[in-house]
């Protein structure tokens, strides 16, 4: 069996911990600590996120959408596949490198896309600087609605944080959130909110692999 090379670290923005970006052969991973946070081989839920929210947001005009954490670009490449300006907040500089780096030929190129912005800032900054901002906020920043990698990422998933998301969300809107596994405190939170929810399972490399859960969480009456 091909042995696994770490080609390269990074400390997570609080200092705190270490992500480490891994090669076998032509397969990535990028680790933080003992968790793999995502794997080159394993696609399938990452685009999903994309795809299931572009199917709630066919019908506006000029879609701005606004993507949280980069990773390996799966469901950027999703959301380009489908819709027009996509911004993407990804705090970790040295995710960018990698992208631009030794998992360029996975990015295909989509970083030069110009209906694609780049910025090296918290998403949840991009989320609270305007109102009725975003037709699309999809976030896949951790393994679920709890900060791992970035202890104040907590604040995305709290019922402040989801009211910010719901505000800077067009009428129609939809909050799109990636998770290892259910929750079912954060789908509460999530209907406090305001928001009408949809909880959906899919796979981790489309029908097969763990079994994950995308929150499609539309703002607006529909129940």
């Amino acid at each position: 069996m091909i042995p696994w090379v770490q080609l390269d670290s990074a400390k997570t923005p609080d200092g705190a911990q270490e992500l480490r970006l891994k090669r076998r052969g032509s397969e990535f991973s990028i680790m933080l600590g003992t968790n793999e946070l995502m794997n080159s081989r394993l696609s399938g839920s990452e685009e999903a996120l994309a795809k299931l929210s572009c199917q709630r947001i066919a019908g506006h005009r000029r879609p701005r959408v606004l993507i949280g954490g980069l990773g390996m670009g799966f469901t950027l490449r999703a959301a380009l596949a489908e819709l027009g300006s996509i911004v993407v907040a990804e705090l970790v500089p040295a995710v960018v490198a990698w992208a631009r780096g030794p998992m360029t030929e996975i990015f295909g190129g989509c970083l030069d896309d110009p209906r694609v912005i780049i910025h090296g800032t918290d998403v949840g900054q991009l989320i609270q600087s305007g109102p009725a901002a975003w037709d699309a906020i999809l976030l896949d920043v951790d393994n679920g609605p709890k900060g791992i990698v970035h202890k104040s990422n907590d604040a995305l998933y709290s019922l402040q944080g989801l009211g910010a998301a719901r505000a800077a969300l067009k009428p129609g809107g939809v909050l799109a959130v990636w998770s290892q596994g259910p929750d079912s405190g954060f789908t509460r939170r999530l209907k406090q909110a305001g928001f009408a929810v949809e909880e959906v399972n899919t796979r981790a490399n489309g029908k097969r692999g763990a079994r994950h859960v995308i929150w499609i969480a539309t703002n607006g009456s529909r129940t």
